[in-house]
């Protein structure tokens, strides 16, 4: 079939005017030149093309009488060819698939054999599909025929992804070129997802990490990856490089998903060679389940303590599983919900093993960035006085606001008993706002128990912790996710904001104090984008005023506000015009009409 597929396609490849760097006499077709010099020596050039026409069509007996036929209702030889090819091409292909599909020797042989006599015609688009499926079911193609497709972009971006892994492999710079794109593709996804104002119903930490590992980016990288540990290994590495570089905590997402993405693939190859894969398998279980019980801390904990002299690198990747902020944030809302049982069981935190883990593991997630920079890898060390005083201050805090929240909810009359409580929250205690201000993990529960009470609605104990969030070590109150998270419990409880001290509370004392961050003020905007109506107008004027966005701030920055400040003037433009239709003899047409909120831009 292969001899007489190229017998078929001679005639369209010459007539069609096709080039090729190859001659077309390597796979026995007399080509351009050939034609050139029959139709030149010749005394009768009719006669010339015709047996051209005889020696290179389909060499069927029971056609020929069909052909003049053909002509009379004017179908061209080209285009009949073109049609007979594309049908035995779509045969061809199908057949050279059936021949990938078997396993030995001879079929190494036989696929050999084939790209051997098709390979000089591969620049010929007609036959190249042919040559595609011949190399994509070649197992180990040779160098020289790699070399080409690499040297002809068109080409190599016709060639298969089963090939083009047999050219990164040993051209690094050439798949980074083909992984970048996907990499920044992936963080924009992220970053839109922290920071879309439009729909308030979009959360990052919703989908399950099953669907997010369904993904198109995550997705393509698995199959441009295949079976390749080589492969893997240099997607690794560009994910610690650029960690490294940005300390986007994004890139430590992508190594756990697709991890797991070839996990759901049966990859063997890869997972069975992975040091992390049985640790962040284990991770991905608990995160789905949202639950950690005895027997899978056993198994963390045994990974962690196993780690082998020699081996201390893999506390790299394991931190960078650990960081990835789905985990950081199971791993924190995991130490919240224990505190809460040793609240209700009165039992210390020390004496809980689940917790200790859950604080080991957030400590080592934490310091990922440090220790890859430094490559310096060894596991951090957990504070004890974080289990022995922060903790319990931590939930002496909890204990207060449960006890407030609860007198709010007695009789009228035993209620009038415990107003004190209910209006006088007193001050929080040393070791919180000590602890904030020098651990990692510490600030990270407390950014998480802000969360707890913003989603309880407390507003008194919002505020209270609000007032010493800003110091959080390393200024961990400022990254995406949590503030993600804190703007859309705070967008739906928008009768708050028409407070006085709330407004200070979150205004002055958090938000204020990251301001600068270009993140910070695109989270704000996001936040008045649905709570303006409800604030006071001299608070929204300052606010409006503080969020002028400079040179310094990037044009999303500038595209929200000038989004928000229109949106503002349009809603009150019409308020002013309704105060304008009153009647002209009225003794209030003596009182200017307010004009409508604007500030300099």
């Amino acid at each position: 079939m292969h001899v007489f597929f190229f017998r078929v396609t001679r005639y369209q490849i010459i007539m069609s005017g096709a080039r090729s760097e190859f001659p077309l006499e390597d796979v026995n077709i007399n080509g351009p030149n050939y034609l050139k010099h029959a139709l030149t020596s010749c005394t009768d050039p009719l006669k010339a093309i015709e047996e051209f026409q005889i020696t290179n069509g389909i060499l069927l007996p029971s056609l020929r009488p069909m052909l003049p036929l053909l002509d009379l209702h004017g179908v061209r030889r080209l285009d009949f060819h073109t049609s007979v090819v594309e049908a035995l091409q779509e045969k061809l292909i199908s057949h050279i698939d059936e021949i990938g599909a078997k396993e030995g020797k001879e079929r190494d042989k036989k696929l050999k054999e084939l790209l051997n006599k098709s390979f000089p015609v591969v620049k010929v688009k007609a036959l190249r599909p042919i040559v595609m499926c011949i190399l994509r079911n070649t197992a180990q193609i040779e160098d020289h025929y790699l070399r080409v497709l690499v040297r002809d972009r068109d080409l190599y971006n016709d060639t298969d992804t089963e090939v083009k892994r047999q050219i990164w492999k040993d051209n690094q710079s050439l798949f980074g070129d083909e992984v970048s794109p996907l990499l920044s593709q992936y963080i924009s996804e992220k970053e839109n997802i922290l920071f879309d104002h439009t729909n308030i119903t979009t959360q990052f930490f919703g989908p399950s990490p099953k669907v997010r590992r369904q993904g198109e980016v995550v997705q393509k990288l698995a199959h441009m990856i295949g079976n390749s540990v080589k492969l893997y290994d240099m997607v690794l590495q560009f994910l610690r490089t650029l960690f490294l570089r940005t300390r986007n905590v994004h890139y430590c997402t992508l190594r756990a998903e697709l991890l797991m993405a070839l996990h759901d693939l049966e990859v063997q190859d890869i997972i069975s060679v992975d040091p992390c894969h049985k640790f962040t398998w284990c991770l991905d279980a608990c995160i789905r389940e949202k639950n950690v019980d005895i027997k899978r801390s056993r198994e963390l904990q045994g990974f962690l303590d196993n780690v082998k002299r020699g081996q201390e690198q893999v506390l790299g990747d394991l931190s960078m599983t650990l960081c990835d902020p789905y985990a950081i944030n199971f791993l924190a809302t995991s130490a919240i919900k224990i505190l809460q049982v040793l609240i209700n069981n009165e039992g210390m935190p020390r004496d809980n093993p689940i917790l200790i883990l859950l604080l080991r593991m957030l400590a080592l997630g934490l310091s990922a960035w440090v220790m890859i920079d430094s490559q310096d890898f060894k596991e951090p060390k957990l504070d004890s006085q974080i289990v022995t005083k922060f903790l319990p201050a931590l939930m002496s805090l909890m204990v207060d606001d449960q006890v407030r929240q609860l007198s709010t909810k007695l009789p009228h009359d035993e209620r009038e008993a415990a107003i004190t409580i209910i209006e006088h929250a007193g001050p929080l205690p040393d070791a919180v706002e000590a602890y904030i201000q020098e651990s990692s993990v510490a600030s990270l529960l407390a950014m998480y128990y802000t969360l707890h009470v913003t989603r309880h609605k407390d507003r008194v104990g919002l505020l209270r912790i609000l007032a010493v969030l800003a110091n959080c070590k390393d200024d961990r109150a400022f990254e995406d996710p949590f503030l993600h998270s804190l703007v859309g419990l705070l967008i739906h409880v928008p009768e708050e904001f028409g407070t006085a001290d709330f407004c200070t509370g979150l205004f002055d004392e958090f938000f204020f104090a990251g301001l600068q961050r270009d993140n910070v003020a695109r989270h704000l905007l996001k936040l008045l984008w649905y709570v303006y109506p409800k604030l006071p107008s001299n608070r929204l004027h300052t606010l409006i005023k503080a969020l002028q966005p400079t040179h310094q701030h990037s044009e999303k920055v500038h595209t929200l506000y000038h989004a928000l400040h229109e949106k503002i003037n349009a809603q009150q433009e019409p308020v002013v015009q309704a105060d304008m239709d009153i009647d002209i003899n009225s003794p209030l047409m003596s009182v200017p009409t307010p004009a409508p909120y604007h500030h300099t831009l």
